[in-house]
């Protein structure tokens, strides 16, 4: 029998939920600044005062502005609703690709090993980015995304539907981890923006129920002879997504990115993982480093981890430190 997440506090009005909204005033500043002469107005402030500000793709996108296009490798795919979705914000001001160096090579790394790959899972799809990605570089991959919050999972939808993808992806309103566990999402989050930062670690007495699934339930959605690429940005959860795929790491070796938070487990990282033969590199700014250990880092947040050796790696255009 599945148990529901034990939390019960409400994080939507925790401290930590107040303050990330504003008290209150976020989304109505945000509101402001996406009308047009608002948003020519702070985009000459931002030039002339603030340079660097552009380059944190914060600030919002223009209200009237329906979506963007994102480049990598020399191929394009769409993202929806920047005035509201993260990921197509930052696509806005970085000029279809994510403004900070970090996180567009962790897109590019993950092109170049989906483009090689026969299946991608998206474990914390969010809208989509990295299911979008994999999809657009190789036309014959078959994608499942796995999504939790209930709106930002329509977003997913629609992102797919736009992209003319949706024939190749599964899409999945559940979590990736525990199969005993059960968690609650918010139907609406009270936030201005689609919330990304959601997981089962936040309490929402009042939400929809969200099934977890083991990941070891997906083993034979590989098929024989092809490789597997997994993205895996959970929040904190990514040692219950290994816990119960270790069949599936044994049997199939996938490429991973994952997202590492500074408070991480990642003793027991490494535990799930060192005897599958993973090796570890950090996402830098420009190029991967090859690290002896997992371990948090105070700015940069994703690792690849890969079988691979360095020269498979160059292979496929992939560069180590």
């Amino acid at each position: 029998m599945a148990r529901t997440h034990p939390s019960t506090a409400d994080y939507r009005r925790s401290a930590a939920g107040r303050r990330h909204r504003w008290y209150g005033t976020k989304k109505h500043v945000k509101r402001v600044l996406g009308w047009r002469l608002p948003h020519l107005a702070m985009r000459t402030a931002v030039r002339v005062l603030a340079p660097g500000v552009r380059a944190t793709g914060r600030l919002p996108a223009p209200a009237a502005l329906r979506e963007v296009t994102g480049r990598v490798d020399g191929v394009e795919y769409v993202m929806r609703d920047p005035a509201r979705c993260v990921i197509a914000k930052e696509l806005y001001w970085g000029g279809g690709r994510r403004p900070q160096p970090a996180d567009d090579l962790a897109v590019r790394v993950f092109a170049a090993v989906a483009r090689h790959a026969a299946t991608l899972f998206d474990i914390g799809a969010y809208t989509g980015l990295f299911t979008l990605v994999g999809t657009a570089v190789n036309p014959t991959l078959r994608a499942h995304a796995f999504e939790i919050v209930p709106e930002v999972y329509q977003a997913l939808v629609d992102n797919c539907v736009r992209n003319r993808v949706l024939h190749r992806v599964t899409l999945h309103h559940t979590g990736v981890g525990d199969p005993a566990v059960t968690v609650m999402m918010p139907a609406r989050a009270a936030d201005s923006a689609l919330p990304c930062f959601y997981s089962s670690r936040l309490g929402f007495p009042d939400g929809v129920p969200v099934e977890v699934v083991a990941l070891d339930t997906f083993a034979d959605q590989v098929p024989p002879g092809g490789r597997a690429v997994l993205k895996v940005d959970v929040e904190g959860t990514e040692s219950a997504v290994f816990e119960h795929g270790q069949k599936f790491l044994a049997a199939h070796r996938p490429d991973i990115l994952c997202e590492v938070l500074p408070d991480a487990d990642t003793d027991r990282l490494r535990a799930l993982l060192e005897p599958h033969g993973y090796r570890c590199h950090l996402v830098g700014e420009r190029t991967l480093a090859a690290a002896s250990r997992l371990v948090p880092h105070p700015r940069f947040r994703d690792w690849f981890l890969t079988t691979r050796t360095p020269a498979e790696l160059a292979v496929l255009g992939i560069g180590t430190g």
